[in-house]
């Protein structure tokens, strides 16, 4: 391990309208893992966390940073990326998307993130290595009918 990252991040969970969860697909060459998750990233000085949800969003799958809603859940994160432990509590946003996997188009990704991009996925099921491993509870908690 070559150190611990505590920076405040956001993440969004996107969702087509049959219900399908978008998943971005990494590759981590360092600890030799491939990760599935929603699109986000760390906050930047001065930011809030929709702000950084909503440019996360744009900058990675190029899908409108105005559809992800205020509505979110706070979901402790304990996991390693290039041989960094990341331990933290993590705002999840949710957007919905009226069409059917709406086209992803990655424009602004950082040298690192290209990288490490293996594509993405409309996921009516999450795989294996899906981070955070409780996502599906993620999911239904931000969508739970809250009457």
């Amino acid at each position: 391990m070559t150190g611990l990252d505590e920076r405040p991040a956001a993440r969004v969970v996107c969702l087509d309208r049959d219900g399908r969860v978008l998943l971005m697909h990494w590759y981590d060459p360092v600890d030799d893992v491939e990760v599935w998750e929603p699109p986000g990233g760390r906050l930047e000085p001065g930011e809030t966390p929709l702000e950084a949800a909503r440019r996360e969003l744009t900058e990675e799958t190029g899908l409108p940073g105005a559809a992800v809603l205020d509505r979110r859940v706070e979901v402790d994160r304990d996991f390693r990326w290039l041989g960094t432990r990341f331990m933290k509590r993590e705002l999840f946003y949710l957007a919905r998307f009226a069409g059917a996997r709406p086209e992803v188009a990655p424009g602004a990704l950082t040298e690192e993130e290209r990288a490490a991009f293996r594509g993405y996925v409309w996921a009516e099921e999450l795989p294996e290595g899906v981070e955070p491993p409780e996502l599906a509870k993620v999911v239904e908690r931000l969508t739970r009918d809250p009457r």
